[in-house]
């Protein structure tokens, strides 16, 4: 069955869903996007994600294209439609359709468009064994608190990380690690503390970060916000990552130095647990060949 999206204020056949040569999300990404993961049919943090895309557009200056509800009816429309029982569903709002000029005119109509994408997000090989992530100097413009589509810089970090045998890549700023190309990074101390970057605009405010801390504060986990350097992190007895597309996803090298050792840590396999009762997940359904917590 061919893939259903929604195309400036239709459902169509993705083959059959265009824009303008002239939308400015083309020609200056100039739009905000969202990814929210979908278990067992249902949206994950999706209020979350729905704040973020509305503080988005608001540093943009972008409108937002309609009320938040029917924002998200498209996307309970989408994930019916596909049938999607797990994978993800995006959304992207440019600021609309101008004559190509950098300066933009008053009172353009946004452009909306969405799709579902279906993928395992539970039980995945890394989520079982963990990752390994390359360094690598932060590329980016100074606003990663918005979540825009200029992701040229994250792309070609991966890239190269894919091409040195790493599954992803944490980006560097003054001798800093900022966060994951896209995820937010983690390092566990010694004492058990759970440290992740606070939020900046070094940084995403990202959306799953914000409900495991809150998971983290319900079981007594202790939280410390603050940077961290990659030597630290190289030296951390855990490391891990979030995203909605990853969920918590253990980090078990850093560069070249192996990460405890090497392999996923019990403070991650605790917070793995909780985020997927939280999601509604029963973990007795996944098999220890599946997903090990």
């Amino acid at each position: 069955m061919e893939r259903i999206v929604y195309c400036r204020g239709d459902f169509r056949a993705e083959a059959q869903a265009h824009v303008s040569l002239f939308d400015r999300g083309f020609l200056f990404g100039d739009a905000v996007y969202e990814v929210t993961a979908v278990i067992g049919g249902r949206m994950i943090d999706n209020e979350l994600h729905l704040a973020r895309l509305q503080r988005s557009l608001s540093g943009l200056s972008i409108p937002m294209p309609m009320p938040v509800a029917e924002i998200e009816h498209i996307q309970q429309q989408l994930i019916a439609r596909n049938n999607l029982t797990e994978g993800t569903v995006y959304l992207q709002v440019s600021r609309g359709e101008a004559d190509r000029d950098f300066l933009y005119p008053d009172g353009l109509v946004p452009t909306l468009v969405g799709f579902t994408q279906a993928r395992r997000l539970v039980g995945t090989k890394g989520q079982r064994e963990g990752v390994a992530v390359d360094l690598a100097e932060d590329p980016r413009w100074t606003r990663r608190d918005i979540k825009t589509v200029m992701l040229l810089g994250q792309v070609l970090a991966k890239v190269r990380a894919r091409k040195h045998g790493f599954a992803d890549v944490w980006l560097v700023e003054n001798g800093k690690v900022t966060e994951g190309a896209s995820s937010t990074a983690y390092i566990v101390t010694a004492d058990g503390r759970i440290v992740p970057r606070g939020d900046s605009q070094a940084t995403l405010p990202g959306c799953t970060r914000r409900a495991l801390l809150r998971l983290c504060a319900e079981h007594r986990l202790k939280v410390e916000e603050r940077s961290f350097t990659p030597e630290e992190a190289q030296n951390a007895v855990e490391a891990f990552m979030t995203s909605a597309s990853s969920l918590v996803l253990p980090v078990v090298q850093i560069g070249n130095a192996p990460v405890g050792g090497g392999t996923p840590g019990p403070l991650t396999r605790k917070l793995q647990g909780y985020y997927l009762e939280a999601a509604g997940v029963q973990t007795r359904d996944i098999t220890a060949d599946d997903y090990p917590v």
